[in-house]
């Protein structure tokens, strides 16, 4: 046993790797990102680790193993499962003989962006257990328990954490790796368990799921997860769930430093939100006065707590979501904590406290967002908006989808670009749609490499296939950026890892049929406008990849430009370096332009944009 220095998601990371893990398969996606980028660190002779495709294909790799008998689990974010759900429901109705963990990230206050999903949610539709950690020590914990669950009842089995865990750093009791086992067999031909030919087939592996679920909570009991802290008979009782759990001991601490008793308050700690822990709420409700149950995004446990309450008969007010006291939005700290517990002991919440209700945003500067300096994105931005004038229409009048990833920031000032963010992939079948919808004006769809791979061949397939107008450009910066720069599959070669191929992305568009096809470099922006403007008005489906390599890991790799010059006695002022550009590296102080050199990559964006020549390239000064 060794102590280290971890985050949550590394915590996952170890403990997968005590557990004898086989495989681990994923997706890039905040704020789950660094359990497998830790493993790929590792020397694992005997254990695959990849970045998949997308979450789908990720779960199907973990699932081929675990029906091979061995012991693998996939990761993803919240909004993962919802790629990887049509092939998730499938393997839980067929089971597994070895075991699959999957290991996802919620994100109570949406810190990492998109919807504030609770993946308890699919849990409950899918009949698969939830295993909920509350510590740094929990979530290494509870993922090497994860894998003799699942083995136990022959399901995957769910590992849920959240962004304030997966994120944060601590010490934690790691043992050494385990090996993963050798020589399995073939999983058996079994057309009973493995398929879904026929209803009958179907329906017979739902009931199996069902029972599976009823084993897991036998299991579950056995091993004392759900444990209660009892107190006083006919006293308060708290249901504190997962992460919250981590709060209790200081919000109590806080309120009686303020002099408020609870000795009398019962504690459930709930580990496993699915199965339910029916029997210790209900234990909880028989034993307790009033109850607060308190749990982050959805009231799955606190409903539960009503129907408990109602199958044994017991009138126990119940505190929560349902009666107003918490909302369904946001993380939860100790504070909440404090609100909750004295409106359950029906006391005012302390002077002295009343300055930590505050959130921590109520604190924060505004911090505007924009891509990096020297980003490519820039160019492919402002070039939009300079085709759309090249042909005589207004910004207002062409409607540009975009999509997940770096473009996003596209939303951003001084861009505007973008009119929508759905999901992975969405831009280019929404674009679609939009042009049924009967506008003349063109349509932009605008996606990334990693995203293209990941979602976005189905659609661009789709647009050729019924001959939509539309344009679609590809910015292809080579590598997943926005999660912490993943490679993906068309990462250059040199930089793909272990014996990892490079696909081409040009080669792949081509290969789908598209016939009007421009590659160009987002820094130049007469040829990015230029080809912009022509794919608009291209009758078909056009196709721009803008490609020019991600600033920062060209950076990295120790890729120079030539360097950008600010000649101030050139200068008038006028701020469209800063007002069309947005780049960070530019700013305007004291009555004069500066552009800070340690952050200009020499992406020579601006000196295109500057038509007084005060921004030039080294060597171009004359």
């Amino acid at each position: 046993m060794a102590k280290k220095l971890i985050s949550g998601n590394e915590a996952v990371a170890y403990g997968a790797l005590a557990a004898g893990v086989k495989t681990v398969s994923g997706y890039p996606g905040t704020p789950s990102t660094e359990t497998i980028e830790a493993l790929l660190k590792m020397d694992l002779p005997g254990t695959n680790v990849e970045w998949s495709a997308n979450e789908k294909v990720a779960f199907e790799v973990a699932a081929g193993g675990a029906l091979m008998g061995y012991r693998t689990m996939c990761t993803m974010k919240m909004t993962g499962v919802n790629v990887a759900y049509d092939s998730l429901i499938s393997i839980a109705y067929s089971g597994c003989d070895g075991a699959l963990v999957v290991y996802v990230v919620d994100d109570p206050g949406v810190s990492a962006g998109m919807a504030e999903q609770d993946t308890r949610g699919f849990a409950v539709m899918t009949d698969m257990p939830v295993l909920e950690p509350a510590s740094l020590q929990e979530a290494y914990d509870l993922t090497k328990y994860a894998f003799e669950l699942s083995e136990a009842i022959h399901s995957p089995v769910f590992l849920r954490s959240v962004t304030s865990l997966s994120q944060s750093h601590g010490i934690v009791d790691v043992e050494a790796r385990a090996l993963p086992e050798e020589g399995h067999p073939l999983f058996e031909h079994n057309m009973e368990r493995y398929t879904k030919a026929g209803a009958a087939i179907c329906m017979n592996q739902h009931k199996s799921l069902i029972a599976r679920l009823e084993k897991a909570q036998t299991e579950i009991a056995g091993k004392g997860l759900n444990a209660i802290d009892w107190k006083a008979e006919g006293g308060p009782g708290l249901v504190a769930v997962g992460v919250v759990n981590s709060y209790v001991a200081e919000a109590m601490a806080m309120l009686e430093d303020a002099g408020i008793d609870l000795n009398g308050l019962s504690v459930l700690h709930v580990k496993t939100s699915c199965p339910y822990p029916d029997a210790e709420l209900t234990a909880l409700l028989k034993h307790c006065g009033k109850i607060l149950v308190a749990e982050e995004l959805e009231p799955y446990v606190e409903n539960r707590a009503y129907l408990d309450a109602y199958k044994a008969g017991v009138q126990v007010p119940i505190l929560g979501k349902n009666d107003g006291t918490y909302e369904r939005v946001g993380y939860y700290d100790a504070a909440h904590l404090v609100f909750g517990l004295c409106k359950l002991l029906g006391v005012e919440v302390p002077e002295t406290l009343k300055h930590r209700m505050v959130t921590a945003e109520g604190h924060c500067a505004a911090r505007p967002i924009t891509v990096c300096a020297g980003c490519p994105h820039r160019g492919t931005y402002i070039s939009i908006q300079q085709a759309i004038r090249k042909l005589g229409m207004k910004k207002e009048e062409v409607m540009v989808t975009g999509d997940i990833g770096c473009t996003i920031l596209g939303t951003t000032p001084p861009f505007h670009a973008l009119w929508t963010e759905v999901s992975m992939g969405a831009s280019i079948p929404l674009a679609q749609g939009i042009v049924y919808a009967g506008t003349k004006n063109p349509v932009v769809a605008t996606i990334g490499d990693s995203t293209f791979f990941h979602a976005g061949m189905p659609g661009l397939v789709n647009a050729l296939q019924h001959h939509i107008n539309l344009t679609v450009i590809i910015m292809d910066n080579g590598w997943t950026s926005m999660t912490g720069m993943q490679v993906n599959p068309g990462t250059i070669q040199e930089a793909q890892l272990f014996d990892w191929q490079q696909i081409d992305l040009a080669g792949v568009v081509r290969g789908m049929g598209v016939e009007d096809f421009h590659i160009v470099d987002p820094y130049d922006l007469t040829q990015m406008t230029q080809a912009v403007a022509d794919s608009m008005q291209y009758e078909g489906v056009s196709v721009v990849l803008a490609r020019r390599e991600c600033a920062i890991e060209a950076a990295r790799r120790k890729v120079r430009y030539t360097p950008v010059h600010l000649k101030a006695e050139a200068c008038t002022r006028c701020k469209q370096c800063i007002q069309v550009t947005g780049c960070p590296a530019l700013s305007f102080a004291d009555g004069e332009i500066l552009l800070d050199s340690t952050q200009c990559n020499g992406c020579g964006i601006c000196t295109q944009i500057c038509k007084f020549g005060a921004l030039v390239k080294e060597g171009q000064e004359a």
